[in-house]
């Protein structure tokens, strides 16, 4: 069963294949995916890599967390569900989306 690792702390310039080679050293790699601000449509810094098994999940949290990547230590955990996200951070309605 795949498992997503959120990969944070992440250099702007950091880009799939620096990921894949760091990750791909714990396991099978599914998907990497490096998500970009809608507006400006640079990396947010930080990442999703999807890794085939638990165990190599787990293996490339303990081998990547806290490495150098890119001149920045990296930070990976597991990521959380959507929903488990959103019920932590629920601020109430949002209002005026216009920053400008």
């Amino acid at each position: 069963m795949n498992k997503k690792l959120y990969v944070g702390n992440l250099s702007y310039g950091t880009n799939e294949a620096s990921l894949r080679e760091l990750f791909s050293k714990a396991g099978a790699i599914t998907s990497i995916a490096i998500p970009l601000d809608r507006v400006t449509n640079t990396p947010r810094g930080f990442a999703f890599v999807e890794m085939e098994t638990s165990a190599d999940a787990l293996k490339a949290i303990q081998l990547c967390n806290g490495q150098e990547v890119d001149g920045r230590a990296i930070r990976v955990n597991e990521a959380k569900p959507l929903e488990a996200r959103n019920e932590n951070t629920d601020r109430g309605p949002r209002r005026n989306q216009n920053r400008w």
